[in-house]
C-alpha cells in the first residue's frame, strides 16, 4: 500500500509520498478557490497504483472562519441564556483601540433560540424538555434555511438527556447539528457553547470538502490531522471538525520534535515559515498541549498544540504606509497571483526581496521545475526605492529585516514571555521559506544553534505521516480535597476508557494497541483556572510543583481540587523509518559545488558558493556566505556561520561559526 502525506498550505500544497520502499516529495501550487483540486492534481501526479492511505491537513475549518465562509448555522440553548455566546468573558484585547470594533458573530441573534428545559448543577432535571416548542424552533430553523444547529444546555456535561432529546428532532428533521456534551463535555458555559458554535459552524463545510476529495480518488482511506498532534478517521472529522484547526501547523511541530529527538536534541523551538504565514512553538522535551486556544476571538476549549501565528511568509506583501513607513503583511499575494517573481504578481513580497537580493537562484526553484521571473524586479524595487529614499537594495534588505522582526516577536512570546530563555534551545527551522531566514533570525535572538531537516519545505507533510492516531476525551468532576483520592478517581475515568476502547477500535485500532494517557485539570481551591497535571501516583505533589513553575509560587498546605479529568488514547500507525545517510569527509564532494553566485548581506555584496544539498554527506562542512539548493526550500548561510550534515541528513548551524 502506498501512504501519502498531504499538507494544504496557502502557497503550495506539499506531499510526501512512499511507493515501494522509497520515498518521494512533491510541491503543487494551491488552489485557493477550492483546495481540494489541488490535493486531487498532486495526488494523480504521486501515486503509482490505486491502493493507497492519505494523511491529510486542512486549513478548510480555520479558513471558514477567519473568512467567514461557514454553514449558516443556529443555537439552541436554554431559554435566556440566548445571548451567553455574544456576551462572551469581560476579556478585552485592545483596551485602548478607539476605533475597536467586534468581529460579526458566527451565529446572528435572529438565529439564537431559547428553549424551556433545565438540568441543575447536580445533574437533575428540574425543567422538562419542552417537545413543542422545540418542534415550533425547528420549523423556524428551515424557514431561515439553516444549514446546521449547535445545541449547548446547561450542565449537559452531568447529564445530556435533553441534548439528546434536541438532536433526534433535527435528526428527524434532517438538520446536521452538534451537541455540546460530545463536542466537549465540560463546565464554563461559555467556552462550551463557543467550541460547539465553531464546529457546527465549520462541520458542513469539512464534510463537503472530505466527500469531494473521497469522491474523486476512489474508495482508499483517508485520515485527517487534528490540533492536538494525532490523526482521525476522515469520518470523525467530518463530525469533530473543531479538531482540526490547526491540523497544517501541528504536523509541523510533530514532525521537528521526532527529527529532533532523533539528531539529539530535546529542547528546540520550532519555526515554520511557508508562503502566508509563521508559526512557532516551544518545545521542552515534548510536545506543548493548551486548552485555552481562541481562534478570531472566539474560544476553542479542545487540545491543542500551543502555536504561536504571525502573518510573515515568503508571499507577505511589503508597501508603505501613510506615515512613510515600510511595512511587510500580514496580507499575502498566496499561490494567486502569488509574488512578482512567480509571473501574474503586482505586489512586492518577501520572496521577491530574497531573490533580488541574490538569496534565491531562479534556474534551480522548486529543483528546477518552476523557474522564478526576475525581469520585473528592478522596475518594482526602483519605484518603492524613489518613494522612501533608499536604494533598491536597501529598500529588499529592509523588507526581510521587519519580517524578522516580526517572527522574532513571534518567538518571544512564546519563549522570554513564559519565562525561557531562547538561548537555551536550538531554532529548528522548516517550511519552504524557513531555511533563507533562520540564521538570522537565530542571531537575533542569540540562539547558538539552527537545525534544518531533510526535505524542510515538505515537514509539516512529513509529521502528519509521523503523527500517532489519537482522540482525546474530557469531563468535569469538581472533586474537593476532602474527595480526591485514587480510587475515586479512577471511578470516573471507567466509563471514558470504555469509550475510549470503543471508538478507537472504530479507528481500525485493537484495544491492545491502545496507548492509555491519563490527566486532571487541578487548581487551588477559589483559582478560577487550572493546570494540566499527569496522572500518577504523586499528582499531587506534581501539580504544587507545576504551580511553583507557572507563577513562582507554591502552597502546600492549601486545599486542592480537580476540576476535569482527561483521557488520551493513542494507536500506533506505520511511520517513516529514517535512515542513516552516507559517511563523507568534512569537505563536500565536487559533485555537490554548483557554481557561485553574488548575494547581497547587510549591505555588501559577497561571492556566495552554491551547493546541492542532496550530494551532501554526513560530516560535511560549509561556510557561509553559502547556498544550498534542494526541491522543497532554500537555505541561506550568511557570513561567519558554519553548517554541518548529521548521520540524518539535518543540517546543524552555528550561528557564529564556531563548528
Amino acid at each position: 500500500m502506498e501512504i501519502v502525506g498531504v499538507d494544504t498550505g496557502g502557497t503550495f500544497t506539499d506531499f510526501i509520498y512512499k511507493s515501494g520502499e522509497k520515498w518521494g516529495v512533491f510541491k503543487h501550487l494551491s488552489t485557493p478557490e477550492n483546495p481540494a483540486e489541488a490535493v486531487l492534481g498532486g495526488l494523480k501526479k504521486v501515486l503509482k497504483n490505486e491502493n493507497f492511505q492519505v494523511v491529510h491537513g486542512s486549513t478548510v475549518a480555520t479558513n471558514a472562519i477567519l473568512e467567514r465562509k461557514g454553514a449558516n448555522t443556529a443555537l439552541i440553548t436554554n431559554k435566556k441564556f440566548e445571548d451567553v455566546f455574544e456576551i462572551g468573558r469581560q476579556n478585552r484585547s485592545e483596551l485602548y483601540n478607539l476605533k475597536y470594533r467586534r468581529e460579526n458573530m458566527l451565529v446572528p441573534a435572529t438565529l439564537r433560540f431559547g428553549l424551556n428545559c433545565r438540568i441543575n448543577v447536580d445533574g437533575e432535571e428540574i425543567e422538562p424538555f419542552d417537545e413543542q416548542e422545540a418542534r415550533s424552533i425547528i420549523a423556524k430553523l428551515k424557514q431561515a434555511e439553516v444549514e446546521s444547529v449547535a445545541v449547548c444546555f446547561l450542565f449537559s456535561y452531568l447529564n445530556p438527556t435533553h441534548e439528546t432529546q434536541m438532536g433526534e428532532l433535527l435528526r428527524e428533521a434532517e438538520i446536521p447539528f452538534s451537541l455540546s456534551h460530545k463536542v466537549l463535555s465540560e463546565f464554563r458555559e461559555y467556552e462550551r457553547t463557543s467550541t460547539t458554535v465553531v464546529n457546527a459552524y465549520v462541520s458542513p463545510k469539512m464534510k463537503r470538502y472530505i466527500t469531494y476529495i473521497m469522491q474523486n480518488f476512489g474508495g482508499n482511506e483517508l485520515r485527517v490531522m487534528q490540533s492536538n498532534g494525532g490523526s482521525i478517521s476522515a469520518d470523525t472529522a467530518m463530525e469533530e471538525s473543531v479538531r482540526t484547526i490547526l491540523s497544517g501547523p501541528a504536523g509541523g511541530a510533530v514532525g521537528a520534535y521526532e527529527i529532533a529527538k532523533k539528531a539529539g536534541f530535546d529542547k528546540i523551538i520550532t519555526f515554520d515559515m511557508g508562503g502566508t504565514s509563521t508559526d512557532v512553538a516551544l518545545l521542552d522535551e515534548g510536545l506543548p498541549l493548551t486548552m485555552e486556544s481562541t481562534i478570531s476571538n472566539f474560544p476553542v476549549k479542545v487540545p491543542m498544540i500551543d502555536i504561536h501565528t504571525v502573518g510573515a511568509g515568503g508571499g507577505s506583501i511589503a508597501y508603505i504606509d501613510k506615515g512613510g513607513s515600510l511595512k511587510v503583511g500580514p496580507e499575502s499575494a498566496g499561490a494567486d497571483p502569488g509574488p512578482i517573481c512567480y509571473g501574474k504578481g503586482k505586489d512586492i513580497t518577501v520572496t521577491d526581496a530574497n531573490l533580488f537580493l541574490g538569496r534565491l537562484v531562479p534556474e534551480n526553484f522548486l529543483g528546477g521545475n518552476m523557474k522564478l521571473n526576475t525581469d520585473k524586479l528592478k522596475k518594482s524595487f526602483g519605484e518603492m526605492s524613489k518613494k522612501i529614499n533608499l536604494s533598491s537594495n536597501e529598500v529588499a534588505e529592509g523588507i526581510l529585516a521587519v519580517a524578522n522582526t516580526a517572527m522574532e516577536r513571534a518567538i518571544r512570546v512564546i519563549s522570554v514571555e513564559r519565562g525561557h530563555n531562547p538561548q537555551e534551545f536550538a531554532l529548528f527551522s522548516f517550511g519552504g521559506a524557513g531555511g533563507m531566514h533562520a540564521v538570522s533570525l537565530a542571531r537575533l535572538l542569540k540562539i547558538p544553534k539552527v537545525i534544518i531537516p531533510m526535505n524542510p519545505g515538505i515537514l509539516s507533510a512529513i509529521g502528519m505521516l509521523m503523527a500517532d492516531l489519537i482522540k482525546d476525551y474530557s469531563l468535569t468532576v469538581m472533586l474537593k480535597n476532602e474527595n480526591i483520592s485514587r480510587d475515586e478517581i479512577d471511578s470516573r475515568f471507567v466509563p471514558i476508557q470504555g469509550k475510549a476502547y470503543d471508538e478507537m477500535r472504530l479507528e481500525g485500532i485493537d484495544k491492545e494497541d491502545v496507548i492509555i494517557e491519563k490527566y486532571l485539570d487541578m487548581r487551588y481551591q477559589g483559582q478560577s483556572y487550572e493546570i494540566l497535571v499527569p496522572y500518577k501516583d504523586d499528582f499531587e505533589d506534581e501539580f504544587h510543583k507545576l504551580h511553583e513553575q507557572n507563577y513562582g509560587y507554591c502552597n502546600k498546605n492549601k486545599p486542592v481540587e480537580v476540576v476535569n479529568i482527561r483521557l488520551r488514547a493513542r494507536g500506533m500507525p506505520e511511520k517513516p523509518v529514517f535512515e542513516k545517510i552516507q559517511k563523507g569527509t568534512k569537505r563536500p564532494e565536487s559533485k555537490a559545488y554548483l557554481g557561485s553566485q553574488d548575494v547581497v548581506f547587510d549591505g555588501e555584496t559577497y561571492r556566495t558558493g552554491l551547493y546541492d544539498r542532496k550530494e551532501l554527506k554526513s560530516g560535511n562542512v560549509i561556510e557561509g556566505a553559502a547556498i544550498l539548493l534542494e526541491y522543497s526550500s532554500t537555505i541561506v548561510l550568511p557570513p561567519h556561520s558554519k553548517a554541518e550534515v548529521d548521520d540524518y541528513g539535518n543540517l546543524v548551524i552555528d550561528t557564529e561559526g564556531g563548528i
